[in-house]
C-alpha cells in the first residue's frame, strides 16, 4: 500500500509520521485490498485534525477526526476507518456470494433439465 503524509500549517515530526504509518498499517488486517492511503494532518486553533483517505477497489473511504492531540485524532480516524472497511468487505463478500450462488443454481437447473 502506498502511503502519503501531508502536514498543513505545521511541520510533522518523525514521531507523528511513524505513529500514523503504524496506525494505518493496522487496517491491513481487516482488508488487504487497500491500494493507496493519504494522511492529511492539520492544525486549527486549539484542535488537531487528522483526515485519512483510503483508496480501495472501486471506492474511496474517508475519515476525519478532531481532538486535543494529534495521536488521539489519528487513532480515532483509524478506528472509524476500521468500521468502514469491515462494512465494505461484508458488502463485497455478500455480493460475490450471491452471484456465485445464482450461477451454481443455474448450472444445477441445466443439469436437471438434461
Amino acid at each position: 500500500m502506498k502511503l502519503h503524509i501531508t502536514a498543513r500549517h505545521f511541520k510533522a515530526t518523525d514521531d507523528i509520521k511513524a505513529y500514523s504509518e503504524t496506525e494505518v498499517a493496522r487496517l491491513k488486517k481487516y482488508y488487504d485490498g487497500i491500494i493507496e492511503g493519504e494522511i492529511i494532518l492539520s492544525w486549527e486553533k486549539q484542535t488537531r485534525v487528522a483526515e485519512i483517505n483510503l483508496k480501495v477497489y472501486g471506492q474511496r473511504l474517508t475519515a476525519k477526526e478532531k481532538s486535543e492531540t494529534m495521536q488521539k485524532s489519528i487513532t480515532l480516524a483509524v478506528d472509524k476507518l476500521e468500521r468502514q472497511l469491515m462494512k465494505y468487505k461484508e458488502k463485497r463478500h455478500k455480493k460475490g456470494n450471491v452471484k456465485a450462488g445464482l450461477a451454481f443454481a443455474e448450472e444445477g437447473q441445466l443439469a436437471q433439465a438434461m
